[in-house]
Protein backbone atom coordinates (compact mmCIF):
# COMPACT_ATOMS: atom_id res chain seq x y z
CA UNK A 1 0.00 0.00 0.00
CA UNK A 2 1.32 3.45 -0.95
CA UNK A 3 -0.33 6.01 1.32
CA UNK A 4 0.98 9.05 3.17
CA UNK A 5 -0.48 11.67 5.52
CA UNK A 6 1.59 14.71 6.51
CA UNK A 7 1.01 17.68 8.79
CA UNK A 8 3.17 20.73 8.22
CA UNK A 9 3.41 24.34 7.07
CA UNK A 10 3.55 25.71 3.54
CA UNK A 11 7.00 27.06 2.70
CA UNK A 12 5.69 29.52 0.06
CA UNK A 13 2.45 30.68 -1.54
CA UNK A 14 0.84 28.27 -4.02
CA UNK A 15 1.35 29.03 -7.71
CA UNK A 16 -0.83 27.35 -10.33
CA UNK A 17 0.58 26.33 -13.70
CA UNK A 18 -1.10 25.04 -16.81
CA UNK A 19 -4.01 26.34 -18.84
CA UNK A 20 -6.12 23.24 -19.39
CA UNK A 21 -4.75 20.98 -16.66
CA UNK A 22 -3.99 22.91 -13.47
CA UNK A 23 -1.00 21.76 -11.43
CA UNK A 24 1.03 23.08 -8.52
CA UNK A 25 4.33 21.95 -7.05
CA UNK A 26 4.96 23.04 -3.48
CA UNK A 27 6.72 21.98 -0.32
CA UNK A 28 5.70 21.70 3.29
CA UNK A 29 7.92 21.83 6.37
CA UNK A 30 7.12 18.80 8.52
CA UNK A 31 8.56 18.91 12.06
CA UNK A 32 10.61 16.03 13.40
CA UNK A 33 10.42 14.79 16.97
CA UNK A 34 13.75 16.47 17.65
CA UNK A 35 13.00 20.04 18.65
CA UNK A 36 13.76 22.62 15.96
CA UNK A 37 14.30 20.13 13.14
CA UNK A 38 12.03 19.55 10.15
CA UNK A 39 11.92 17.87 6.76
CA UNK A 40 10.93 19.74 3.61
CA UNK A 41 8.62 17.48 1.61
CA UNK A 42 7.89 18.21 -2.05
CA UNK A 43 4.29 17.79 -3.12
CA UNK A 44 2.27 18.04 -6.31
CA UNK A 45 -1.48 18.57 -6.71
CA UNK A 46 -3.70 18.65 -9.78
CA UNK A 47 -6.95 20.23 -10.95
CA UNK A 48 -9.49 21.05 -8.21
CA UNK A 49 -7.10 20.15 -5.39
CA UNK A 50 -4.47 22.53 -6.82
CA UNK A 51 -7.06 25.29 -7.25
CA UNK A 52 -8.34 24.73 -3.68
CA UNK A 53 -4.81 25.00 -2.29
CA UNK A 54 -4.10 28.18 -4.24
CA UNK A 55 -7.36 29.81 -3.14
CA UNK A 56 -7.32 29.00 0.58
CA UNK A 57 -3.72 28.43 1.71
CA UNK A 58 -0.84 30.88 2.15
CA UNK A 59 2.83 30.65 3.09
CA UNK A 60 3.30 29.58 6.71
CA UNK A 61 -0.20 28.17 7.10
CA UNK A 62 -0.52 24.77 8.73
CA UNK A 63 -2.26 22.01 6.78
CA UNK A 64 -2.69 18.26 6.50
CA UNK A 65 -2.17 16.55 3.14
CA UNK A 66 -2.96 12.98 2.15
CA UNK A 67 -1.92 11.15 -0.97
CA UNK A 68 0.73 8.76 -2.24
CA UNK A 69 4.46 8.81 -2.92
CA UNK A 70 5.56 8.87 -6.55
CA UNK A 71 9.10 8.65 -7.88
CA UNK A 72 10.31 9.82 -11.25
CA UNK A 73 13.28 11.17 -13.16
CA UNK A 74 14.17 13.72 -15.83
CA UNK A 75 17.22 14.97 -17.71
CA UNK A 76 18.56 18.34 -16.58
CA UNK A 77 20.06 20.91 -18.96
CA UNK A 78 23.48 19.21 -18.68
CA UNK A 79 22.03 15.82 -19.61
CA UNK A 80 22.32 14.39 -16.11
CA UNK A 81 19.50 12.27 -14.75
CA UNK A 82 17.75 13.83 -11.77
CA UNK A 83 15.64 11.54 -9.58
CA UNK A 84 12.55 12.88 -7.83
CA UNK A 85 10.31 11.78 -4.98
CA UNK A 86 7.02 13.65 -4.52
CA UNK A 87 3.81 13.29 -2.56
CA UNK A 88 0.89 13.37 -4.99
CA UNK A 89 -1.78 15.13 -2.95
CA UNK A 90 -5.44 14.16 -3.37
CA UNK A 91 -6.81 15.43 -0.04
CA UNK A 92 -6.14 18.60 1.93
CA UNK A 93 -7.40 19.66 5.36
CA UNK A 94 -7.11 22.85 7.35
CA UNK A 95 -5.15 22.68 10.56
CA UNK A 96 -4.55 25.28 13.23
CA UNK A 97 -6.39 28.59 13.27
CA UNK A 98 -9.42 29.27 11.08
CA UNK A 99 -8.53 30.65 7.62
CA UNK A 100 -9.61 34.17 6.69
CA UNK A 101 -11.64 33.08 3.65
CA UNK A 102 -15.05 31.49 3.96
CA UNK A 103 -15.21 28.02 2.42
CA UNK A 104 -18.27 26.74 0.63
CA UNK A 105 -19.04 23.04 0.13
CA UNK A 106 -18.85 23.44 -3.66
CA UNK A 107 -15.25 24.71 -3.30
CA UNK A 108 -14.09 21.46 -1.69
CA UNK A 109 -12.07 19.28 -4.12
CA UNK A 110 -13.42 15.99 -2.72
Amino acid sequence: MNSVVLKGRLTKDIELKGEEKKVTHFSIAVPRRAKGECDFITCVAFEKTAEFLQKYFKKGQELIVAGHIQTGSYQDKDGKTVYTTDVVVNEVEFCGSKPENTIKDEDLPF
